[in-house]
């Protein structure tokens, strides 16, 4: 009995090891997106892509920008292991200037902050 007790002590042990080594790990398609020049007015909506290609449910916590003038979007359910997802990110593009931005991601991944960055020029073309 006594062996008994000691496997299934051992077993337990090394079940709760291998669950604790399954993390999330978030993988962007690219950490900058380029608008270019676009014309006042325009759309101003971008998409950075992902996918969790770790072995647990990757949950977005929190997504934030650097300025007001840029809001972000983040996916509301988990994201499974070997799925996709994406960070919605609306430029606010009636401003007239250069765009050099920062979208800040928080998750339960691996690397649990990720720095995204947005750039291009938004030009008046009634000004020009």
């Amino acid at each position: 009995m006594k062996q008994f007790i000691t496997i299934l002590f051992i077993g337990l042990i090394s079940f709760s090891i291998q669950a604790q080594d399954k993390v999330a790990k978030i993988e962007f398609k690219s950490d900058t997106i380029d608008y270019g020049t676009i014309e006042k007015g325009a759309d101003g909506v971008r998409v950075f892509e992902f996918t969790n290609t770790g072995d647990a449910p990757l949950i977005v916590s929190k997504v934030t920008s650097s300025c007001g003038c840029t809001v972000p979007k983040k996916p509301e359910g988990p994201i499974m292991p070997g799925k996709t997802g994406e960070i919605s990110v609306k430029y606010d593009t009636n401003r007239v200037m250069p765009i050099r931005k920062t979208i800040t991601v928080m998750s339960n991944a691996d690397t649990p902050t990720v720095a995204l960055k947005i750039k291009g020029d938004v030009i008046d073309p009634t000004k020009s």
